[in-house]
Parts: C-alpha cells; structure tokens; sequence
C-alpha cells in the first residue's frame, strides 16, 4: 500500500501533467490537502511529505487536529482551509484558527467572519461559494446573484476576497466537467470586471482535476488519492 509521501507525489505529477496539457505554469496551482475525516497521524505525515496546506470541513475535528499539530512542533508555516458548510453558531472559531475559508454564501455569514476575525491575525482569505450546476442540493450563490454579494464581502474589512470556489454536479463526462469549469472562470472573470481583485479559483477535485486546471483552477482540493477512502461510520 502507497504511503501518503507517496500519493502526494503522484499527484503532484498528476498536477504537472495536466498544467503541461493546459500549456500553464506549474507554480500556478496549488494542492489543497483535504484532510477531513483523517487523523492529526496522517496530516503530520503529509507535512512530512512538504505539504503545507489542509482542508477541513468539521470544525472540532480540525480543532483538535490543529491542538496535535501545534505539539507536534511542525505548525510553522502550515495553512488551515475551511471547506464545509457555515452554521451562524461555528463562526467566531473558524475566524480565530482558519487562514482560508471557501464556502461563503451569505452576507450574514461573512459579516459574522469579519466581526469575529481576531484584531492581531491577518484578514481572512475567503472565497464566494457559487452553485454553477444549480444543484438544490448544494450550497452556493446563484451567478446571477455573485457581483452583488461578491462586492459586499470585499467590503469588509477583516476579510479579503480571493476569488470563487464551486464544486459543478458530479460526472465523468470530461466535456460536461470543463463546460462546468469555464462557466465558474468566466463568472470570475466577469467579477474582476467589475472592479474585484480576485485571484484565486477554488475548483477540482481527485476525479475532475484535470477539466478544473484547463479550465483555470489556481487551488485543487485532493483528498482520497492522497489518503485513502474515507469511511464515514
């Protein structure tokens, strides 16, 4: 069985190969690491590896890992991604312990994240969450609503607005999944039209990595081909 050193490097391959088809820079996208579900066991070992930055979507699960890893002595330099969903009542912890979060999509939510963001730490990087694929299932602004939202989240002051994030409806139909992507790059683009300076697309996953990066993906959020299945029992 590959070793998490391992898994990372393969896709860190895997990243080089499909930035060399999309004739991109490979310093232009990021491996987001998604951790959830494993342990702090795991995390210390990708860090090992070189990995630097994790996503979490529980909160007290990354809580308590950031406690392990913070003993571990190995913190430095090591970045935290929310990537779940926000309830009203999670917001003051993810704004003291997190540097990205990715799954905004309400103003309140937001206003509540720059309230509570502590004075000494940095704004919080954050991206606008969009449900491209109009999934009822899925959390998301619709993009016909992102301008207007996107521009009351860059105005508040203990945030930064990076860019979007959106996970399109799941297919292995590659035409489908790059059809998906360009609709979120094209809606970023218009947004920086608009006057946001937005660098960063939150996009691709292990299966439609490689559609996202053609499709101008700068963050890709990898978990399985890096750690395993989970197991959600």
């Amino acid at each position: 069985m590959s070793s998490i050193s391992q898994k990372l490097q393969a896709v860190h391959e895997s990243i080089l190969n499909a930035t060399t088809r999309a004739s991109r820079p490979l310093d232009t996208v990021a491996l987001l690491a998604v951790s959830k579900t494993f342990g702090a066991e795991a995390v210390l070992e990708a860090i090992a590896a070189g990995q630097r930055a994790f996503g979490e979507n529980y909160l007290q699960e990354a809580l308590d890992k950031m406690v392990k890893v913070s003993a571990s002595g190995l913190a430095s330099g090591i970045e935290w991604h929310f990537i779940g969903p926000i309830q009203s009542n999670k917001t003051r912890p993810i704004a003291e312990h997190f540097d990205w979060v990715h799954t905004i999509e309400r103003e309140k939510i937001a206003q509540r994240l720059s309230d509570q963001r502590p004075p000494e730490r940095v704004p919080l990087n954050v991206c606008l969450q969009i449900n491209i694929s109009g999934e009822a299932s899925k959390s998301g602004v619709s993009p016909d609503q992102a301008l207007t939202v996107a521009h009351a989240i860059a105005a508040l002051p203990r945030l930064r607005l990076r860019g979007l994030m959106a996970i399109p409806e799941a297919t292995d139909d590659v035409v489908r999944q790059r059809a998906a992507f360009r609709q979120v790059r094209e809606l970023f683009e218009h947004l920086q039209g608009g006057g946001l300076a937005l660098d960063t697309l939150s996009m691709g996953m292990s299966a439609d990595m490689d559609s996202a990066i053609a499709e101008g993906a700068t963050i890709v959020r990898i978990g399985s081909a890096i750690f395993g299945q989970r197991d959600y029992s």
